[in-house]
């Protein structure tokens, strides 16, 4: 398995080895000991989640505050998204900073993004299909996002397309809104909890 720092400290690519035949192929799609080396740590598994969405569909931004937030393993079993990942931790040297990872059936790439890093995908094809792997379950009350349509984050999506979102995300607040209103975790306060953790 092929290990790649993304631009934002706490988010990784993880690309595996794919063995294939004539009957099909096999691979290892997580590892927790590639996954320690990497953030220092293991994923402590607290819930496995499933979307499923039709070509168009933006979701995200999403976030979950910290401590503890929820750090994610994202991968795509079927079909093919572009993942979005995003520093809102207020403080960090990259904040505001995005990256981007095809996420498909060729490469079978997944993402780990940890604690207080925002998270949302583009889905390129119907029945696009995303697996999480998730350090905490979901809470209502500590679960946020942020506008992914908002200018400000420049989130590198095509033209003329009509994205099909959620009335949760098409209601999210702005960048600004989300940091006037004191919504985002603080790098400090990220770097404290994920301390605990190693």
């Amino acid at each position: 398995m092929q290990v790649r720092e993304l631009a934002i400290p706490g988010a990784f690519e993880f690309t595996p080895v794919q063995h294939g035949d004539d009957r099909g192929l096999f691979l290892e799609w997580f590892k927790v000991d590639q996954l320690r080396g990497a953030v220092g740590h293991p994923l402590e598994l607290a819930q496995a989640n499933m979307s499923v969405s039709k070509a168009d569909t933006l979701r995200g931004i999403h976030f979950a505050d910290v401590p503890p937030g929820q750090a994610k393993y994202v991968t795509c079993p079927s079909g093919a998204v572009i993942d979005f990942i995003v520093d809102l931790r207020v403080g960090s040297p990259t904040f505001g900073v995005v990256d981007t990872v095809r996420l498909d059936t060729v490469d079978r790439r997944a993402v780990y993004l940890s604690e207080g890093l925002g998270h949302g995908f583009l889905a390129l094809e119907d029945r696009s299909t995303l697996t999480y792997l998730c350090s905490t379950g979901y809470a209502p009350g500590r679960e946020h996002g942020v506008d992914p349509l908002d200018p400000a984050l420049g989130l590198p999506l095509p033209i003329d397309v009509d994205f099909l979102l959620s009335e949760k995300d098409t209601t999210a607040p702005s960048l600004a809104e989300a940091i006037s209103g004191g919504l985002l975790p603080t790098w400090d306060a990220c770097r404290e909890y994920i301390a605990t953790l190693a």
